[in-house]
């Protein structure tokens, strides 16, 4: 069991376990070759990212750690992952694929108009 006086320490280690999460987000998104000009380029990467996890993990029965919390993601957490965040992820691709697919076909038929000129 912790004692109060324990606290500042936990606090400074949550503090240095959160900034090297964000340091390793910062690490991914240039090793995947997306950044904040690509919202959408480190969104799929993300859920390529998730996916692997769940199938390297789930397939040995390993939980998924967490390195800025002590509790690692377990059957409950995967659950989620699975059945609400893959989802809505693939929604969010899906829609940016049909507005992307959308805007090509107006380009497409500007360049067309402009040809017939």
């Amino acid at each position: 069991m912790s004692s109060p006086q324990d606290a500042p320490h936990r606090l400074l280690t949550h503090h240095q376990q959160r900034r090297a999460g964000r340091r390793q987000f910062v690490m991914v998104s240039h090793a995947v070759g997306v950044g904040p000009e690509d919202p959408v380029g480190l969104v799929e990467s993300c859920y390529r990212a998730v996916e692997w996890l769940l199938a390297t993990h789930t397939a040995k029965g390993l939980l998924i750690p967490r390195p800025w919390i002590d509790h690692p993601y377990g059957e409950e957490e995967i659950a989620l992952l699975e059945e609400e965040l893959l989802p809505a992820m693939a929604v969010f691709l899906a829609r940016v694929e049909a507005i992307d697919r959308a805007i090509e076909a107006d380009q497409e038929l500007e360049f067309k108009a402009h040809q017939a000129r």
